[in-house]
């Protein structure tokens, strides 16, 4: 359900830092209706600029949540990460079919592939779906990028650090993809960066995975 900005303005509840760089803006849902793997275009009153942010939280948490990488030239995301709470956001949406199937996907062939901030459409379907069999690989550079992670069953999840010892896998998530090749009725979603998408492909294509049963989001 789209909501009329007008009347029902979506107000910031707070910001909450995750690392240096990653936060979390939890605002106003106003009744919206989505879908996890959706995202928002969202702004600043006043300014014409809109940026398209997955949205983080579940489709039953009161509130609406985005995950946020602040980047050196990103207006937006150095505006966002010091707004106060009580302030007005310009939201459209929602938008986008990332996982508007995955739901349906037989348990325990569900397979999320994410790197950085990607986490964030499978933040929302795991707090939307807590019951869903699923197996999520996260690649990351430190276990401190491990964003939320009490949201995921350890059983499911495994942390690849690529800088640091502290994840499940040594090194980059592509890499441990290549070292235990899934099974080849695995339904697979990536989202991350267009590089880690690219070569996981090719690593699923070569366990059996055809193209049609691999969904794609990139994100930088």
């Amino acid at each position: 359900m789209r909501v009329d900005v007008d009347t029902a303005p979506f107000i910031i509840d707070r910001v909450r830092p995750l690392t240096g760089s990653v936060y979390v803006v939890r605002f106003s849902r106003n009744e919206m209706q989505f879908i996890p793997g959706q995202y928002l275009l969202i702004g600043l009153p006043g300014s014409a600029r809109m940026r398209e942010y997955s949205i983080y939280s579940g489709t039953q948490d009161p509130y609406l949540e985005i995950l946020i990488q602040e980047v050196d030239d990103g207006k937006m995301s150095k505006a966002l990460k010091k707004i106060k709470p009580g302030k007005r956001l310009e939201v459209h949406g929602p938008e986008g079919k990332f996982l508007s199937e995955a739901s349906r996907v037989a348990p325990g062939k569900l397979l999320f592939i994410a790197s950085g901030t990607g986490i964030a459409p499978f933040h929302s379907f795991v707090r939307s779906y807590p019951q869903t069999e699923y197996r999520l690989l996260h690649g990351i550079r430190t276990r401190d990028e491990a964003y939320d992670l009490n949201t995921y069953r350890k059983e499911h999840m495994v942390l690849c650090t690529s800088r640091d010892q502290r994840g499940d896998f040594s090194g980059r998530v592509t890499d441990y993809l290549a070292a235990n090749p899934p099974e080849p009725d695995q339904q697979a979603y990536l989202c991350g960066s267009s590089q880690m998408i690219r070569d996981a492909i090719k690593i699923l294509n070569a366990s059996g995975i055809p193209l049609e049963n691999i969904t794609t989001e990139v994100y930088y």
